[in-house]
């Protein structure tokens, strides 16, 4: 995957991302893009895993990955080409799958590869997705999801501060463009470890109580919210002024303000009425193979 200039142009991997102009982009690269996607994928290997846990039977995962590869086919085609959904499903048929036959500590060793090759290699995003999921599964297997809200406060937060301090040079090399295929994804999987374990040294602290209603409704409908998001600004983006690759920092950060807002609302009301999202509740239908229950009894 190759990182957006901030004139819209594609960098080739040669070139500074934080415009001498000072234009704001700039840092939105720099602290945004592609900072998420492994954060992301690290939850669906250890959703897949907990899954797995709670079926026991890997039929129910193949038909779950085989319905999450159709939704996102339909995304990649129809809506937008920087679908992820996809990659998940692919990967996760070819790697997360057969890979719960194998001991933890071989998985381990096959997702420190998994991560190690791609960066070494440089060769892209892309072909981290593997890893990043086997890391969500590896680390579920080991228990460490199962023991996040027992952990001291001190911990995340220590955490935080090594991703953080390993973040800054990185993010420095990466603005310099001397190796950036290397810089790159280094710096964004540093920066993503911070926004991790900062949000969860947060939520130790008297914040959590801030902090979870407001997440909450948005990650309970996430696949409902990440499709609404691509059809939002596609609708923005038709009919504001202008290409969107000449949109400046503040427009950018408006519009994506604007439609968490929209989501977030939309998400507390259908939740008052029904137990999930629409896209998430026809997820199970075809996960379990059954029709689960959608309205809520006192609705």
């Amino acid at each position: 995957m190759k990182p957006i200039a901030h004139n819209g142009s594609v960098s080739e991997g040669a070139g500074t991302v934080l415009p001498p102009s000072g234009d704001g982009l700039g840092w939105l690269h720099l602290l945004v893009d592609q900072r998420f996607y492994p954060i992301f994928a690290v939850l669906f290997g250890a959703g897949f895993t907990l899954l797995l846990r709670s079926a026991g039977s890997r039929p129910v995962l193949v038909r779950r990955l085989a319905a999450l590869l159709a939704i996102g086919l339909l995304h990649l085609t129809l809506l937008w080409p920087g679908d992820v959904l996809t990659a998940y499903a692919i990967f996760g048929l070819l790697v997360l799958l057969p890979a719960t036959w194998l001991p933890r500590g071989v998985a381990a060793g096959l997702c420190a590869l998994l991560i190690a090759g791609p960066l070494v290699l440089a060769t892209g995003f892309y072909l981290l997705i593997p890893g990043l999921l086997m890391l969500g599964a590896v680390l579920t297997r080991y228990g460490v999801a199962d023991r996040l809200d027992d952990l001291p406060p001190r911990v995340p937060a220590l955490l935080f501060t090594a991703f953080a301090a390993a973040a800054v040079p990185l993010v420095w090399w990466q603005t310099t463009g001397i190796g950036f295929r290397w810089a790159y994804p280094l710096a964004g999987l540093a920066i993503a470890g911070a926004y991790v374990c900062g949000l969860l040294a947060l939520l130790a602290t008297r914040a959590r109580g801030v902090l979870a209603p407001t997440f909450a409704p948005l990650g309970r409908m996430a696949l409902t919210n990440y499709l609404g998001a691509t059809v939002l600004v596609l609708i923005v983006s038709a009919l504001a002024p202008g290409p969107s690759d000449a949109w400046g920092t503040g427009t950018v950060l408006g519009i994506a303000a604007a439609i968490l807002a929209l989501q977030w609302l939309w998400s507390r009301a259908w939740l008052l009425f029904f137990r999930q999202g629409p896209l998430e509740w026809g997820w199970r239908w075809v996960t379990w193979w059954r029709r689960p229950p959608l309205v809520r009894e006192h609705a």
